[in-house]
């Protein structure tokens, strides 16, 4: 469904509705592993069953930059 405010092509409607749906998709929580993490607002997530509250990205919980720092931080406390 293209929202009628956003005009002039389809690359740009296609993108705005997949922001969207990471927007209002439900994420999976790392601390209880229930499907259950919504956005609050801009940057904040939190998880509807358990409570834990986490910062990403503005649309999606997890950014590229984000993923990449966890897996760095993951090899240097293995090392």
């Amino acid at each position: 469904m293209a929202n009628a405010s956003i005009r002039y092509g389809a690359s740009i409607r296609k993108r705005a509705d997949k922001i969207r749906h990471e927007k209002i998709a439900r994420y999976n929580c790392e601390e209880c592993g229930k499907s259950a993490v919504r956005r609050l607002g801009t940057g904040i997530w939190k998880c509807r069953h358990c409570g834990t509250v986490y910062a990403g990205g503005a649309y999606s919980m997890t950014t590229a930059a984000g993923s990449t720092a966890k897996r760095l931080i993951q090899g240097l406390q293995k090392a």
